[in-house]
């Protein structure tokens, strides 16, 4: 069993399931001491308390595997010690197989009993239940074994080609809901699905034009396109993704929101969906939402050590607000989930009011905005307020109800962390105000802001020195004469990368904090420009010479750092 797979650590667990580290107690593998030790670990750098027992040294894969089992109420499989039924084999092809990270062990009368390395990952038997019309049970078993033994009596993943291929031949002429319940369009999206968290995409695009499916991926912030599948081939896929999120699939001529749990590759996917209607066809887009993906620890963000320890010195105050703004996709829910990781200790109460909740975090008390039924920001912040909680986290603050409910908060003794779309840290000041909070509120309650980009990192396996012209150097502008002598570096492009030159993101920061001359700023109601002049004499540090150094580091290239800062 990987120890990645989820388990309850915390005291958050539902009644009646046992803790997996007394699991594992009881069972004589860890003293109390070093259950204590693994779970702050997990609060320290998250994951799972069962990968940090691992990690520590403590247990062992094969220990915490059977302690999953015992907790999970299921059976434990040695895969090495079992040979799968050539039956069970054949009642699950090879794309799903793959994709899903499950192998099939035998049959039960009308069930069919699969190993899967997650115990809470329903999702997947939910899945094979409905494209094979049985019952399905899981056993847990160790992921590598699965996926050493699925490639063992599958053979190699078939190529996407290859699903595009099959799914155009069978479903020529058939409706689009018979088309959209047909084993090859479901292989096709679960390859398509693959592919995309395999090449780390953030987005998956279905897009319908006349005679056209195109559909593409969003990797480390840019788009690029896979191979088409045929045009007829969009309303099946578009059917078969609706259903899984339970939309309507008859309703085509309005936009749809959904979400669908997924396991590929083991591991469980959340599916934001967002369908739309077009002229010349529906289309949509799948947020990917990839919990294995994403290190909520503020070391991994890209933070330098100065900005780390400043980032986590906000973490402990005991009242305040502190807003991280930024463009869409900037990182910003990250790096709040990562503070509140940073101060997620047993003796502190946090409760998290979002829209929607993107990623668990154990021992946080997480509540979804539902605004069409009246659950909205404003409202559920007040029924909060009432449960006693230490620290608040909003997940954006979009109007004036929010910002003053906000404001409560904090002046009642509570530390609240937020996002705010602003285009830097002092410009902030200006929007509460625009939102109707009073300057004397703001100086009372904000103690500091945080802005951030996601610039791209150059790709390690093809990174190159190089000498910019002048011409490149003078696009600087005012900063030309800091980096010129100095040498820069690219990525050529290589197959790892996509011959993109890049590979992931790291986060730039500008953090500004709320002392007194810039207090008075806000009171004799000062501009932007002020404010940040102020702001720079207290030690502020600009998006753009953040973004300098990272360039001058080798991290990324001046095209990214142009891109995401402005003077």
């Amino acid at each position: 069993m990987s120890p990645a797979a989820p388990s309850s650590s915390g005291p958050s667990s539902g009644a009646g399931r046992r803790l997996l580290g007394q699991v594992l107690k009881g069972q004589g593998v860890v003293k109390e001491g070093q259950v204590q030790e693994g779970l702050a670990e997990q609060r320290k750098h998250g994951g799972l308390i069962g990968q940090c027992l691992v990690q520590l040294g403590h247990a062992t894969t094969a220990q915490v595997a059977r302690a999953l089992a015992e907790q999970a109420g299921l059976e434990a499989v040695d895969l090495a010690r079992v040979t799968p039924e050539k039956a069970a084999l054949a009642l699950v092809d090879a794309s799903s197989a793959h994709a899903y990270g499950v192998l099939p062990l035998r049959i039960e009368g009308k069930t069919l009993v699969v190993a899967i390395a997650d115990p809470l990952n329903t999702a997947v038997l939910e899945d094979l239940r409905f494209q094979k019309g049985i019952d399905v049970r899981a056993a847990l078993a160790d992921a590598a074994q699965i996926k050493a033994k699925v490639l063992e009596h599958y053979g190699p993943e078939g190529s996407l080609a290859d699903a595009i291929r099959d799914a155009a031949r069978a479903v020529s002429g058939a409706d689009v809901q018979s088309a959209a319940k047909s084993a090859p369009v479901v292989r096709l999206l679960n390859s398509i699905l693959h592919r995309a968290i395999q090449d780390r995409a953030s987005d998956v695009h279905f897009e319908t034009f006349e005679g056209i499916l195109r559909i593409r991926y969003r990797v480390d912030g840019s788009l690029y396109e896979i191979e088409a599948p045929p045009a007829h081939l969009a309303q099946p896929l578009i059917a078969r993704i609706k259903v899984l999120a339970d939309l309507d699939i008859a309703e085509t001529r309005m936009p749809q929101d959904g979400r669908i749990e997924l396991a590929i590759d083991g591991r469980p996917v959340d599916l934001r969906v967002a369908s739309i209607p077009g002229v010349s066809g529906e289309g949509c887009v799948l947020r990917v939402l990839d919990r294995s993906a994403v290190s909520l620890d503020l070391e991994a963000l890209g933070l330098g050590p100065s900005d780390r320890e400043q980032l986590t010195r906000l973490t402990r105050l005991p009242h305040g607000i502190v807003l991280v703004t930024g463009p869409t996709g900037s990182g910003k829910t990250t790096t709040l989930y990562a503070m509140l990781q940073e101060t997620n200790l047993p003796d502190l109460k946090i409760i998290t009011v979002e829209d929607p909740v993107e990623y668990d975090i154990e021992g946080v008390v997480q509540v979804p905005i539902h605004d069409d039924i009246g659950v909205t920001y404003a409202s559920v912040l007040r029924t909060v307020l009432r449960q006693d909680p230490d620290k608040i986290l909003i997940g954006e603050i979009r109007d004036g109800e929010t910002a003053s409910v906000a404001v409560e908060a904090s002046l009642t003794g509570h530390t609240v962390f937020s996002t705010l779309h602003t285009n830097d840290a002092p410009s902030t000041v200006t929007r509460l105000v625009d939102m109707g909070v009073e300057p004397f509120l703001i100086t009372a309650t904000l103690e500091a802001v945080v802005a951030q980009r996601l610039v791209r990192t150059i790709c390690d396996a093809c990174k190159e020195r190089y000498e910019p012209d002048e011409d490149m150097i003078l696009e600087l502008g005012p900063d030309a004469a800091v980096v010129r002598g100095q040498p820069f570096w690219f990525g050529k492009g290589c197959p790892r990368c996509h011959h993109t030159g890049y590979r992931g993101r790291t986060g730039i920061f500008e953090i500004l904090h709320v002392g007194e001359e810039i207090r008075a700023a806000i009171l004799r109601r000062a501009s932007t420009g002020e404010i940040r002049a102020a702001a720079v004499r207290a030690g502020m540090r600009s998006l753009r010479d953040v973004g300098i150094q990272a360039m001058l580091a080798g991290k990324t290239t001046i095209e990214e750092v142009l891109r995401e800062t402005a003077r």
